[in-house]
C-alpha cells in the first residue's frame, strides 16, 4: 500500500534556549542564536517547523537544522571564537611595585604605602620576566606594566622597555607595550620616554571630580586634576603626531563601579565624553582583595549593578543616536562573540578562561600566577593560584598542575548549570573569583554573583539587539572593534 510522502521538517541539533520577553532566544556550540516567537519555538523544538519560511532559513543559516549543517563555516566560527587555545599567553602583566600613594576604596591590587621597602621588582628579576614572555609561541605578545604605582619604580621601567624592545628585534616577535599609571609620578620626560618607545597608556577616571577624588584618595592632592591634566597631554600627543617615526596611540581609562557610583551613570560618562575619551568600561567591582574586606560599604548586588549598567548603557546609545562617538568596552566585549564570532580578548569570558595559557601575572619578587587576580589572593598568603617562577621555563609553567586546574575548572562543559545554559556559548567563569566568593574554585553558579550579574547583562543585551535602533549602533561598535 502506498504511503503518502512525510513532510520535511526542520530536525533540530543539539541546542540551548532560554525565555525572553515575546518568545524564546536559541542558541547553539556553533555560537548560532536566533529569536523565536512562542509558536514558532514550539513548532522547531517539537520538528514541525516545515521549511520553506523565512524562520526556517534563519534557523538553517545559523546551524539549527539538522540536515542543512555547513560544517566548514560553523567550524570556523567556533575556530574563531576559541582561537585563544591554539596561540600560547599573549598578555604578560608585570607588576613593578606594590607601592602605591593613592588610597583607593576598592582597590583589589593588594598595594602598600609608597614609602614602603623590598616590594619593587628589580631589574634583573624584570628582565628574566621579559624572556620568560617572550618563550610564549605567540607572535604577538603584550607586556603590561602594573602596581601598585609602575612609575615608583622608573629606573627598572625604563630599563625593562629599552630590553624588551631589544627582544622584540632580535626574536622578531611583535611586541605591544602598556602602562597603567594613575599619573601622580608623571612628568614631561617619563612622558616623552613612554611615547617615543610606543607604550600606549592607560589610567584609572571614575567620574567628576568629586566622584574621582572620593574613590581615589591621594596623599599628594587632587587625583582627579593629575588624571585630566595627563590624559589632555597625551590626547594631544595623539591627535598631533603626524610626521613622527614612531606611532603615538590614544589614551584610554579605566572606570571601576562602586557604591558611590550607582545612579551617577550620566555623569560618568558625560565626564569621559569631556576629557576626550571614546571608550568607556563600565566595570562591575570584584568581591576580591581590598574590595572582598569592605563589600558592605564599597559593593552591591548584581541586580544594583544591572540598573545602573543598562541607564548608563542607554543613556550612551542616545548620545551615539545624536552623533556623539562612544563606545561601551563590556558590551562591544560581549557582542564580539555573539554577533561577529570573534575572541574579543577579554580574558575572563573564555572557556577555559584565560588563565596562564591567555595571561600570566608576573609579581614584584619573580612568582608567577595564572592572573592578576591570582597574584592578589598569593598577596593575601594562599599561593593555591602560583604557577611557578620567572626561572622556570614558559612550557612547565604552562603545564603545570596549578594551570591545569585551572583550566579544569573554568571549562564550562563541566559546570552541570552552564553545560545547558543559552549563553553558554558566549560566557566563562573566572575560578579566582568563586574561590573568594564561594570558597571554590568550581563555584556554586545558582548563587554565583558574578552569574546573575552576567545572566543579566546577556539577558539586557539581546533585548537590545532586538531594537533596530539599538542594534544598528551596537554592530557599529562592533565592526570598529574588528577594524582595529
Amino acid at each position: 500500500m502506498a504511503r503518502k510522502p512525510a513532510v520535511k521538517t526542520a530536525e533540530a541539533p543539539d541546542f540551548r534556549f532560554r525565555r525572553l520577553d515575546g518568545g524564546f532566544l536559541v542558541t547553539n556550540d556553533f555560537g548560532g542564536h536566533a529569536f523565536l516567537s512562542n509558536s514558532d519555538f514550539s513548532r522547531y523544538s517539537t520538528g514541525r517547523l516545515a521549511p520553506g519560511s523565512k524562520v526556517y532559513d534563519g534557523l538553517a543559516a545559523g546551524g539549527f537544522v539538522k540536515d542543512r549543517l555547513n560544517f566548514e563555516s560553523l567550524f570556523g566560527n567556533w575556530r574563531s571564537r576559541n582561537e585563544s587555545v591554539f596561540y600560547g599567553t599573549g598578555l604578560h602583566i608585570f607588576v613593578l611595585t606594590l607601592r602605591c600613594n593613592h588610597k583607593c576604596a576598592y582597590c583589589q591590587s593588594s598595594v602598600a604605602g609608597e614609602k614602603a621597602e623590598n616590594l619593587d621588582m628589580s631589574l634583573p628579576i624584570a628582565k628574566k620576566s621579559v624572556d620568560l614572555a617572550f618563550q610564549s609561541p605567540r607572535s604577538a605578545i603584550t607586556i603590561e606594566f602594573q602596581g601598585g604605582e609602575p612609575l615608583a619604580n622608573w629606573d627598572v621601567l625604563s630599563g625593562t622597555i629599552k630590553y624588551a624592545r631589544l627582544k622584540e628585534k632580535r626574536t622578531g616577535k611583535k611586541l605591544t607595550l602598556a602602562l597603567v599609571s594613575n599619573f601622580s609620578l608623571m612628568d614631561e620626560a617619563k612622558a616623552a620616554f613612554l611615547l617615543e618607545n610606543e607604550v600606549s597608556i592607560c589610567t584609572s577616571l571614575d567620574g567628576p571630580e568629586a566622584l574621582h577624588n572620593a574613590n581615589r584618595t591621594y596623599a599628594g592632592g587632587n587625583s582627579h586634576k593629575q588624571t585630566v591634566k595627563w590624559l589632555k597631554h597625551f590626547n594631544a600627543s595623539h591627535d598631533s603626531q603626524y610626521g613622527l617615526k614612531y606611532r603615538v596611540f590614544k589614551p584610554s581609562a579605566l572606570l571601576t563601579v562602586s557604591k558611590r557610583t550607582l545612579g551617577r551613570g550620566r555623569e560618568v560618562v558625560d565626564e569621559y565624553i569631556g576629557r576626550g575619551l571614546e571608550e568607556i568600561f563600565l566595570r562591575p567591582l570584584a568581591p576580591i582583595g581590598y574590595a572582598k574586606k569592605h563589600w558592605g560599604a564599597i559593593g552591591y548586588t548584581p541586580e544594583e549593578f544591572l540598573k545602573f549598567y543598562k541607564e548608563a548603557l542607554r543613556y550612551i546609545l542616545r548620545k551615539n543616536q545624536a552623533g556623539v562617538k562612544i563606545r561601551e568596552k563590556f558590551a562591544v566585549l560581549l557582542l564580539s562573540k555573539i554577533l561577529k564570532s570573534r575572541d574579543s580578548g577579554y580574558l575572563d569570558m573564555r572557556c577555559p578562561c584565560g588563565a596562564s595559557t591567555g595571561q600570566l601575572a608576573y609579581n614584584y619578587n619573580g612568582d608567577v600566577y595564572t592572573c592578576d587576580e591570582a597574584r592578589m589572593v598569593g598577596w593575601g598568603g594562599d599561593d593555591i593560584f602560583k604557577a611557578g617562577t620567572v626561572r622556570d621555563k614558559y612550557e612547565d609553567i604552562i603545564s603545570s598542575p596549578t594551570t591545569k586546574t585551572v583550566c579544569a575548572a573554568s571549562n564550562l562543559e563541566s559546570q552541570p548549570l552552564c553545560h545547558r545554559c543559552a549563553y553558554r556559548p558566549y560566557c566563562g567563569v573566572c575560578p579566582v573569583v568563586n574561590y573568594e566568593a564561594q570558597n571554590s574554585i568550581w563555584g556554586q553558579m545558582p548563587a554565583n554573583y558574578r552569574c546573575r550579574l552576567l545572566t543579566g547583562l546577556f539577558d539586557f543585551l539581546f533585548g537590545l539587539l532586538r531594537d533596530a535602533k539599538s542594534r544598528s549602533v551596537l554592530e557599529t561598535w562592533v565592526n570598529a572593534g574588528a577594524s582595529r
